[in-house]
C-alpha cells in the first residue's frame, strides 16, 4: 500500500486536490482511500441521529452499517489522538492512500499552493514535499506542476510512489470527442491530433508468463533481472590466457590440465603464464581476461604457440555488456514479438504485464443491407460487404473482433443493438448512418442517446465521421460506402485503436515515388487514392476514384495520400505512397 500526501496552508486548495486526485486515480483502475487530518474540532456524527443517541449514552465504539457503506466510530474520552500509522494500519482495501494534512509526518506530500495567504510554500522549509502544485510559475528546489492539470499531478504520484500499473485502462471522458464551438470542416491532421491528445488507453491488464506474450501489447516497461550475459564467457572456440603475459612476436604458452565449456566452468585459476582450452560461451576463468582463435593457434606437447599481436580482451564478451541489470529492456506500449521473448527470458524476466486485446464490436445498419449472400436477392438490396471486411481489419491489428450484426434503420432496432453490446466490447466500429440525413438514424441515435459530435472531416473518400460515447465504450461511426469506410478505418480508426489498445499512436510510413498518373487536385480536402507500384518503381492510381468501386482495394497495393492543398499532379511528379502492409494490413 503506497502513502502519499496533500499539504499546504489554509486555502490553498489541499481538499479540492484530493478530491479530484481521488477521482483521476479511481478512474484509471486504481483502489484509493483517504485519511483526513482536522486540526480543528471536527465531529463526523451530529446530534439527532441514532448513533449520536448510542454515543450520548456511553457506547465506548459505534458501528454504524447499511447496504451502502460502514463507519467505526470510536470515542475517545480524553486518550491521545491515534497516529497516522495507527490509521493506516487500519486501511486494508486500497492501492494508495491519500493522507491530507500531516504535514509533520514522514510520508512523501505535494503542496497545493496559492500565495493568496501571504505565505512562502512550505517546500522551502518541510523536506517530505516532494512537489508543489500551483496557479503561478515558482522557483523552487522542488518541481511544480499547474494547480488545474490534475492528470500531470496524478501521473507525478504514480510515478513517484511506484504505483502498480492499473488493472484496467483509464475511461475516456463523454466529451472526448467534442469539437469547439464554431467547427465545422476539421482538416484531417486536426482530426488525427484530436484523437491523439484526447484517448488514452482503455484496456485491461493481465499477468502471463513471458512464453504466452507473442503479439501482446506490455502494460509496464520489462525491467533485467539479471545481466546478459550473466558472466563474461568466452565468444570463440580457443585457448584462454593472461594478455600480460605476451612479449610481442611468436608466442609459446604451457597449457594446464582441464578446460572451460559452457555450462563446465573451470574451477580455480589460470597460472600467471599459462594458457587454458576453453570453448564458446564458457565463462572467464579467473586468471584469464584474453581468448586467442582455435585456427590461429598451434597446439602441439601440452603448449599451444601463436604468432602477431593479439589484443587485449579478444574473442571475450563483458558481463552485462548486453543488457545490465535492472536496465528497462522493453518500455511499456511495446507489442512483443518473438526476438523479444528471447531477451527478456535471457535477463531473467518470468512473466510480463500485458494489456488485454482490445474487444473490438462491428455493426452495419441499413434496410438495404443483406446480412450475406442469398439467392435471387431483390435489386434494392445488397450485401454487406463492410462488416467481413471491418472485422477482418480488428482481427488484423490484433483485437478480438466481435460481429455484431446488421440493424435495420430502425432507431430502436440500432439503440437495442448498441445496449447489447457495450458491456461486452471496449470499441464499437459502425458503417452507414453517420451523416446528417433522414435515413441516417445511427447519427440521430448517438445525439439523442449517447454524446455525439459529428466530425465533418476534410478527406476524400470519406468526410463524414460519427464520434460518440455510448455507455462509457467508444463509437467511431464510419462512411457506409465500402471505399470510404476502408480509408478512414486505416486513417483514423487504426492509430486510435491502437492508443486505446495501450500501444500507442501508429502512423504509417510512406515514401515519395514519380507519379504515372495525371491529376488536376482541388483545394481544401486531402485525399488518397487507390494506388501500385509498377515495375518501375511508379505509382499507378485505379480507374476510378468512386466510392463504391470495391475491385480498386483488390486492385490496389497502397495508397497515394495528396496534402490538402490544390496540385497539378503530372507523369513524373514526386507523391507520397503508402504500401497497405504500412497500415498494419
Amino acid at each position: 500500500m503506497k502513502v502519499f500526501g496533500v499539504t499546504g496552508w489554509k486555502n490553498g486548495g489541499k481538499t479540492g486536490l484530493v478530491e479530484r486526485l481521488v477521482s483521476e486515480l479511481t478512474a484509471r483502475g486504481h483502489r484509493v482511500a483517504t485519511i483526513k487530518h482536522a486540526h480543528h474540532v471536527a465531529d463526523v456524527d451530529h446530534e439527532g441521529t441514532d448513533t449520536y443517541r448510542h454515543r450520548a449514552a456511553g457506547a465506548r465504539q459505534v458501528i454504524l452499517s447499511s447496504p451502502l457503506r460502514w463507519a467505526n466510530m470510536t470515542e475517545l474520552h480524553g486518550d491521545d489522538e491515534p497516529s497516522l500509522d495507527t490509521l493506516l494500519a487500519r486501511i486494508d482495501e486500497a492501492d494508495i492512500v491519500l493522507v491530507e494534512g500531516y504535514k509533520s509526518e514522514n510520508h512523501p506530500k505535494i503542496e497545493a499552493y496559492r500565495d493568496e495567504n501571504g505565505k512562502s510554500p512550505l517546500a522551502l522549509t518541510n523536506a517530505t514535499v516532494v512537489a508543489v502544485a500551483a496557479k503561478t510559475r515558482l522557483d523552487l528546489p522542488v518541481p511544480v506542476l499547474d494547480l488545474d492539470d490534475t492528470s500531470a499531478i496524478a501521473d507525478f504520484v504514480a510515478e513517484f510512489v511506484g504505483l502498480a500499473p492499473t488493472p484496467k485502462g483509464r475511461t475516456l471522458r463523454n466529451d472526448c470527442f467534442a469539437l469547439p464551438p464554431g467547427v465545422d470542416w476539421v482538416p484531417v491532421e486536426d482530426a488525427l491530433n484530436r484523437l491523439r491528445t484526447r484517448l488514452v488507453p482503455v484496456a485491461d491488464m493481465e499477468t502471463l508468463d513471458v512464453r504466452d506474450g507473442c503479439d501482446r501489447i506490455l502494460a509496464a516497461d520489462a525491467i533485467a533481472i539479471r545481466p546478459n550475459p550473466p558472466a563474461a564467457n568466452s565468444a570463440v572456440d580457443g585457448y584462454g590466457f593472461a594478455h600480460k603475459a605476451l612479449s610481442g612476436g611468436k608466442t609459446s604458452l604451457p597449457l594446464v590440465d582441464g578446460r572451460a565449456a559452457a555450462g563446465a566452468p573451470f574451477a580455480g585459476r589460470v597460472r600467471d603464464g599459462h594458457a587454458l582450452r576453453i570453448l564458446t560461451g564458457a565463462i572467464i576463468p579467473d586468471g584469464v581476461d584474453t581468448v586467442v582463435l582455435e585456427e590461429d593457434v598451434q597446439a602441439a606437447n601440452g603448449q599451444i604457440s601463436f604468432d602477431g599481436a593479439v589484443k587485449k580482451g579478444s574473442n571475450t564478451r563483458k558481463a552485462g555488456e548486453d543488457v545490465q541489470s535492472g536496465e528497462v529492456v522493453i518500455k511499456a506500449g511495446h507489442a512483443l514479438r518473438p526476438a523479444d521473448l528471447a531477451l527478456l527470458t535471457a535477463v531473467g524476466v518470468r512473466s510480463v504485464d500485458v494489456r488485454k486485446p482490445l474487444r473490438i464490436g462491428v455493426l452495419s445498419t441499413g434496410d438495404e443491407i443483406l446480412d450475406r449472400p442469398i439467392e435471387r436477392p431483390k435489386d434494392h438490396r445488397i450485401f454487406d460487404a463492410n462488416r467481413p471486411m471491418l472485422l477482418s481489419l480488428a482481427a488484423k491489428w490484433g483485437h478480438v473482433a466481435v460481429d455484431m450484426g446488421v440493424a435495420r434503420d430502425d432507431e430502436d432496432e440500432i439503440r437495442k443493438r448498441l445496449d447489447d453490446f457495450a458491456g461486452k466490447v471496449d470499441v464499437i466500429l459502425t458503417s452507414g448512418g453517420a451523416s446528417a440525413g433522414d435515413e441516417d438514424h445511427v447519427s440521430k441515435l448517438l445525439r439523442t442517446h449517447g454524446s455525439l459530435t459529428s466530425w465533418r472531416v476534410a478527406i476524400k473518400p470519406g468526410r463524414p465521421l460519427a464520434m460518440a460515447m455510448w455507455q462509457g465504450v467508444p463509437v467511431f461511426g464510419l462512411p457506409g460506402n465500402p471505399v470510404a469506410a476502408f480509408v478512414c478505418a486505416l486513417v483514423f480508426a487504426r492509430p486510435a485503436l491502437s492508443l486505446l489498445a495501450g500501444s500507442g499512436w501508429k502512423m504509417p510510413a510512406g515514401f515519395m515515388v514519380p507519379a504515372a498518373f495525371t491529376k488536376a487536385k482541388k483545394p481544401g480536402r486531402r485525399e488518397f487514392l487507390r494506388a501500385r507500384l509498377n515495375d518501375q518503381g511508379q505509382a499507378e492510381v485505379f480507374k476510378s476514384e468512386g466510392s463504391g468501386r470495391i475491385s480498386g482495394l483488390v486492385w490496389a497495393d497502397g495508397l497515394v495520400e495528396l496534402a490538402d492543398q490544390a496540385a497539378e499532379i503530372s507523369h513524373g511528379t514526386m507523391v507520397r505512397y503508402i504500401p497497405l502492409g504500412s497500415y498494419g494490413i
